[in-house]
């Protein structure tokens, strides 16, 4: 399945490589993620655990990760066929891209030689799941102010503090967490913790929360309560430059989530002409009138802006030039788009747009919190106000 809107691929989305791969991820999500069990793993507020281990069996975790360390050999590109596969067919509750395009290139990027080995292959298996706790109650956006603590005792860290609104919270066991390792140093002071937490003492789960969008993505609240920790868990083998590989790995997080709002939008607006093109009102299909035809312009114009803006970002992104503001654009304006348009769909389907069997109401509730969470688009326009 390509692109709804049949925009042309660009250049680097065309090799046979990349085509096949795209061909290879739909049939498995059309297998094990079609809309009838979607719609079971929303009433449990969960993907099954299985998911993640036939997902290892495909190679579909993480594919961007060097084959040396057990990863699939790939790169942003097959991250991105993923995203954008899983959000046309309507399977994108499951956390699969946080686990490939977050969480391991951490390790990666910056985890010592022995934590990659210990780690990646073990999240290209399926065998860990992976989560990043960053956000807690009395810190969102301003990571600075996280509180929670990694105390340094003999030959571990005494971890102690709380997260919350944690993806893949209730299924992930290896998490990592972002710390104070020295309070006094404000943000020279924060570490990242990588936590095993199966048999973990003091590690507790809190509820899975309860959302108005993504229910099948599991969403937690995490409890550190004297949990000891290997010394050798902080990653890159050095305590105080948390907070400076979270501000470079942030454009990457920021532009998943404007691929992932632009995929979703594309999904509603070939839902939208479907059911258009079929309704009928006053005697003639709805998209005969006037209004239908001037709203599903608007709505194709700009979503054909985003996808190309978002694909300009993917070609920067394989280029090492994508920088932090460039990446808030993304993300905040792409959201803001995806927002936008599935409002103005869903009004076209009336009242059927309210009922949940519906595919438009599920992506209305999914769109709200694009435009929240990996920083609020408000603070991506403070990042962008920086680069004026």
């Amino acid at each position: 399945m390509s692109s709804p809107l049949n925009v042309p691929l660009p250049d680097f989305m065309q090799d046979e490589e990349i085509v096949l791969f795209n061909d290879s991820v739909s049939r498995w999500i059309d297998d094990n993620a079609p809309p009838e069990k979607m719609a079971e793993f929303i009433a449990k507020s969960s993907v099954p655990r299985d998911l993640w281990n036939r997902a290892g069996e495909a190679g579909l975790l993480n594919l961007s990760m060097p084959e040396e360390w057990g990863g699939m050999g790939g790169d942003y590109r097959h991250e991105v066929v993923l995203m954008e596969q899983l959000g046309w067919k309507g399977a994108d509750h499951f956390g699969i891209s946080l686990h490939n395009a977050i969480v391991a290139p951490y390790v990666l990027h910056y985890g010592t030689d022995e934590q990659k080995a210990r780690w990646l292959p073990r999240l290209a298996t399926g065998e860990l799941v992976g989560a990043i706790a960053m956000t807690e109650p009395g810190a969102g956006s301003d990571l600075q102010g996280v509180k929670t603590t990694a105390v340094k005792k003999g030959d571990h860290y005494v971890l102690n503090g709380s997260k919350t609104f944690i993806t893949n919270g209730q299924l992930a066991n290896f998490i990592i967490v972002v710390a104070k390792t020295d309070p006094s140093e404000g943000a020279k002071g924060i570490s990242l913790i990588g936590l095993e937490t199966d048999g973990a003492a003091g590690f507790e789960r809190g509820r899975n929360l309860h959302k108005i969008g993504m229910e099948a993505n599991d969403t937690s609240e995490l409890f550190f309560n004297d949990v000891q920790v290997p010394l050798e868990n902080v990653i890159g083998g050095a305590e105080g430059r948390g907070f400076y590989h979270l501000m470079e790995q942030l454009p990457q997080e920021r532009l998943n989530i404007a691929v992932q709002g632009v995929a979703a939008a594309e999904r509603g607006y070939r839902e939208t002409l479907a059911y258009v093109r079929e309704r009928k009102a006053f005697g003639k299909a709805v998209i005969e009138f006037q209004n239908t035809q001037f709203k599903m312009a608007e709505i194709k114009t700009k979503l054909t802006a985003a996808r190309v803006f978002v694909n300009h970002c993917i070609g920067l992104h394989l280029k090492g030039q994508l920088d932090a503001a460039t990446a808030s654009m993304a993300k905040y304006w792409c959201t803001d788009i995806q927002g936008e348009v599935i409002d103005e769909m869903l009004q076209l389907f009336g009242g059927y747009g309210y009922m949940t069997e519906y595919p438009i109401a599920q992506l209305y509730k999914d769109a709200r919190v694009q435009r929240i969470y990996g920083g609020t688009n408000e603070i991506m326009k403070l990042l962008i106000a920086r680069s004026l």
